[in-house]
C-alpha cells in the first residue's frame, strides 16, 4: 500500500520504533513486539480514535473504504463539485477488507455490493471501542460498540494495505501510520 499522504503536509517516511533514547531511534517494531510491549505510537493513534464515533463511511475506487472519524470538513473536487467529506482521522482500507459480527461475516470487499451501503449505514454513528492489530503481518480490526467489527486482511501479495490518517487541528501536519516491509510506520 502506498500510504496516503499530502505532499505539502506530510514528510518522508520515519519507522514506528520500540524505544526513543535521546532523541535516537533504536528499532523498528515487528508485529512480535506489539504483543508483548505496546507501542506508544500505535498507542496514541489507538488511545485517540478510542470512543469516536463514525462519521461517515464512503467507499473510494473499487472497493476502497474510508472510515472517517471527529469533526467532518467538506471538501471539492477539482471540476467544483462536492466530494466526500475528511474528518479529523481517517482509516483507509484500499481492499481485502470484511465487516462481521460474532458470529459471522456480513460482507466484505469480495461481496455483493448492493447490500454495503445498508451495512455502512449500521456503523455510522457507532462508537469505537477498541482499535487492535492482528496476525504476523500487521492486520487492522477495529471494533464498534453495536458489536460489528472492520477488519483488514490482504489476500493479495505485498503488504497489508491499510492506513490511519491524523488531521487533527492540535497537530499542524497530517500524520500518517500504515504497514511497509512488513512493519507499521508512520509519517509525518
Amino acid at each position: 500500500m502506498t500510504l496516503p499522504t499530502r505532499a505539502s503536509d506530510c514528510r518522508r517516511l520515519v519507522l514506528l520504533t520500540k524505544f526513543i533514547f535521546a532523541g535516537k531511534l533504536s528499532r523498528s517494531i515487528r508485529l512480535e513486539d506489539t504483543l508483548t510491549l505496546p507501542s506508544a505510537i500505535f498507542e496514541t493513534y489507538r488511545s485517540t480514535l478510542v470512543s469516536q464515533p463514525l462519521s461517515a463511511l464512503w467507499r473510494g475506487h473499487g472497493s476502497a473504504i474510508f472510515l472517517e472519524f471527529g469533526r467532518l470538513s467538506p471538501k471539492v473536487k477539482r471540476d467544483g463539485s462536492a466530494a466526500n467529506p475528511q474528518g479529523d482521522y481517517t482509516v483507509i482500507i484500499e481492499w481485502s477488507w470484511r465487516i462481521e459480527n460474532e458470529e459471522s461475516i456480513l460482507c466484505g470487499s469480495w461481496s455483493d455490493e448492493d447490500n454495503w451501503k445498508e451495512i455502512f449505514q449500521t456503523l455510522i454513528g457507532q462508537t469505537v471501542q477498541d482499535i487492535s492489530i492482528y496476525g504476523r503481518l500487521p492486520e487492522l480490526s477495529i471494533s464498534f460498540a453495536n458489536g460489528l467489527y472492520v477488519a483488514s486482511f490482504m489476500t493479495a501479495e505485498g503488504q497489508p494495505a491499510w492506513g490511519i490518517i491524523d488531521r487533527s487541528p492540535q497537530h499542524q501536519k497530517c500524520r500518517c501510520l500504515g504497514v511497509r516491509d512488513g512493519v507499521i510506520v508512520e509519517e509525518f
